[in-house]
């Protein structure tokens, strides 16, 4: 059997690899676990100072995984308190850390929904060029505020607010002239490029290094804290709407009408 999430370690870099390939790395609540355990690796393993996320397959990840995430009964949304399972959230990978070091997100192909958040909260962007990204939420009809925050936290700010509005795709190329990625690599090239990164940083005094991680991850924490505070009583979850959009994906036809309910 393969591991949902690989791990592997050369020099002070670690890589680690979504592996669901066949499912377009979407996360079910036993890849959010696994991803989650991986990154508790790396940061308690001594000779890591730096980690490249990427996903295997044609993309970094579609996203959460609709039939097992977002096709619960409402008894399932109450007792959760939303599509996620409480021990298996992805709002909180990157901040659960003691260490606090780098981690360098190395998107290809498509990077949806869910996956969009943790792209965002990692500390640097190396995406392969013609990536396509989609706050899928807001068709979805879950509200994409979260994700809105995270890309004005970046320095998106107008763009952030388009694309977290429309829903609608966006490449890597719009993310880079918008501040939200640091680099648009060649194809098959965006690795060698977040390996180079990650050599550059893994050269200087990792406290120090660290200390950046630290204080970027505490602020994001915040605005995401308190846009949460604001969207999370109104339990968009239990809508028609939300539901409605759930419906629609999964007998690929298009979805509405929509009644605010």
């Amino acid at each position: 059997m393969t591991d949902l999430v690989e791990y592997r370690l050369e020099g002070h870099i670690a890589t680690i690899t979504l592996n669901r390939p066949d499912k377009l790395n979407a996360f079910d609540a036993d890849l959010v676990r696994a991803l989650a355990g991986k990154l508790r690796r790396f940061d308690e393993d001594e000779v890591a100072r730096v980690a490249i996320l990427r996903g295997a397959g044609k993309a970094f990840s579609s996203g959460a995984d609709v039939k097992a995430r977002q096709c619960r009964s409402r008894e399932e949304f109450e007792r959760f308190g939303g599509p996620q399972e409480p021990d298996a959230h992805s709002g909180d990978l990157l901040t659960r850390a003691v260490k606090w070091k780098p981690v360098i997100a190395a998107p290809h192909g498509y990077v949806m929904g869910l996956a969009v958040g943790i792209v965002l909260e990692c500390d640097i962007v190396v995406s392969e060029a013609e990536t396509k990204f989609q706050i899928t939420e807001t068709p979805r009809g879950l509200g994409g505020a979260r994700y809105w925050g995270l890309a004005h936290f970046c320095g998106a700010a107008a763009f952030a607010a388009e694309v977290a509005l429309t829903g609608r795709f966006f490449s890597a190329e719009e993310a880079q002239g918008a501040g939200l990625i640091a680099r648009v690599c060649p194809k098959g090239e965006h690795l060698g490029v977040a390996h180079r990164i990650a050599q550059s940083i893994a050269s200087n005094p990792p406290l120090s290094v660290r200390s950046t991680v630290r204080s970027r991850r505490y602020f994001m924490d915040l605005f995401e804290k308190e846009i949460a505070a604001q969207t999370d009583p109104m339990k968009l979850y239990l809508t028609e709407d939300f539901r409605e959009a759930v419906n629609a994906h999964l007998e690929k036809r298009e979805p509405g009408p929509f009644h605010g309910r």
